[in-house]
């Protein structure tokens, strides 16, 4: 499927031209965004999404008038509202990085193992004993992680600012699994045996890089008068002590988060293994989809910044999860660059997890997830209880909540060749 220039400021243009002798036609959004008198700095916008809600357009405009950024904005298939710049966004800068621009949770991504273990051959039972072991042992959810401490050898590389609490946060988390949308599965491929599957990140670490950089940023931008069409997309010059501490701090949390898939994967195969008897793992693929890197893209070196999106360079190997009630794809990359060599992170929300969980019923809810082996849902501690009945459930993570995943990935088959289709089978939510 081919992309196409956005034009401004009408409204949001998405072209679908003939792909493989099937006509498709052009689509306008109904989402208006504010502009402004000028046309100076501004670059051209390729999207890959056909249904951009308005507060994720209005920042991909953001993004196009930005003065540091390179070349043109990139919009993916699961393209939602972020901080400052949208999930699902890839841009490129030739002497900056925008902390805001990688996200809060530095190094976010996916880890995915092939078993030797026929499809047929693994029972309900298994399932269920897997899950619940799972969820005993590995630590999950917010704010949940090893009573003590962790032993790794680049804990002497945590930032010198960081406090106490910080530090003992580090220490202890590397490991575990975090909230919201991070998960541990067990999948049928379509390639006839079980696969396990993990999403999670830097966990707090991350996030305290993200934000203590952003407001360096901040008062950087201020400092020099820069312009920017939010302070959300506060910016530092790579090669200035600013810019370099930032990109140094990243590189730590980035290494943080692949410790971290990678211990919480040891976990979930050591727990299979005990489960079904003589099983073996192969083709491992641990990848980020939230962090900056320097690339080549159109003859230049450049900063990639990559948002809930993943590489998918020529022959890379990449994962792109759906929901926890749909199939989720292990993919080769096409190396597109009109994408930066880029494709999605996975499905996208539809909804937030407050509309998701005020919206979306119980029964829907349970209908999306038959046959597939998980603790139910959680209280939503956000709300509150009702004046009326029981707590309100948190609906968050419901399929419901999230863009249908074979949409998805019909819109980005130009981007990535999908390899092995998986359906959940069991699932542990964060």
């Amino acid at each position: 499927m081919e992309s196409t220039a956005l034009s401004f400021p009408v409204n949001f243009h998405y072209l679908n031209k003939d792909v493989k002798g099937i006509r498709r036609r052009l689509i306008f959004s109904e989402a208006a965004v504010e502009w402004t008198d000028s046309d100076s700095g501004r670059i051209p916008i390729l999207s890959w999404c056909k249904d951009v809600e308005k507060t994720a357009l209005t920042q991909t405009v953001n993004l196009s008038l930005h003065t540091q950024l390179f070349h043109h904005v990139a919009i993916m298939a699961d393209c939602h509202p972020g901080y400052g710049m949208p999930i699902g966004g890839v841009i490129a800068c030739g002497n900056a990085v925008i902390p805001y621009a990688v996200g809060v949770d530095i190094g976010c991504g996916m880890v995915a193992v092939r078993t030797d273990t026929a499809v047929e051959s693994i029972s309900k039972a298994d399932l269920r004993s897997i899950v619940d072991k799972t969820g005993k042992y590995v630590p999950t959810g917010e704010g949940h992680s090893h009573r003590l401490p962790q032993e790794w050898e680049h804990f002497n590389r945590l930032p010198g600012w960081l406090d106490k609490r910080g530090r003992d946060l580090a220490e202890r988390s590397l490991g575990s699994l975090g909230g919201g949308n991070h998960f541990m599965e067990l999948q049928e491929g379509d390639d006839g045996f079980i696969w396990l599957m993990t999403h999670s990140g830097s966990r707090n670490i991350g996030y305290r890089i993200a934000n203590h950089h952003h407001r360096i940023a901040i008062k950087y931008c201020r400092n020099h008068e820069e312009v920017l069409p939010t302070q959300d997309l506060s910016f530092l010059p790579v090669k200035s002590s600013e810019g370099k501490a930032y990109t140094k701090d990243m590189k730590f949390a980035l290494d943080y988060a692949l410790e971290n898939r990678k211990r919480l994967m040891e976990s979930l195969k050591t727990i299979y293994a005990g489960v079904v008897t003589g099983a073996r793992f192969c083709d491992h693929v641990n990848i980020h989809h939230n962090y900056a890197a320097l690339e080549n893209h159109f003859g230049r070196d450049v900063w990639v910044h990559r948002k809930g999106a993943t590489s998918a360079k020529k022959d890379e190997t990449g994962i792109i999860p759906g929901s926890m009630g749909t199939h989720s794809y292990i993919v080769r990359g096409l190396g597109n660059p009109d994408s930066f060599c880029s494709c999605s992170h996975g499905a996208g929300r539809v909804m937030g997890r407050r509309e998701a969980s005020r919206k979306l019923t119980l029964n829907r809810c349970d209908a999306s997830m038959k046959g597939v082996v998980f603790s139910g849902w959680k209280k939503y501690s956000g709300f509150g209880k009702r004046k009326k009945g029981a707590p309100r459930l948190d609906l968050s993570e419901a399929p419901d909540a999230y863009k249908d995943i074979e949409e998805v990935m019909e819109a980005q088959l130009d981007l990535v060749e999908p390899l092995v289709r998986l359906k959940p089978l069991g699932v542990v939510k964060g």
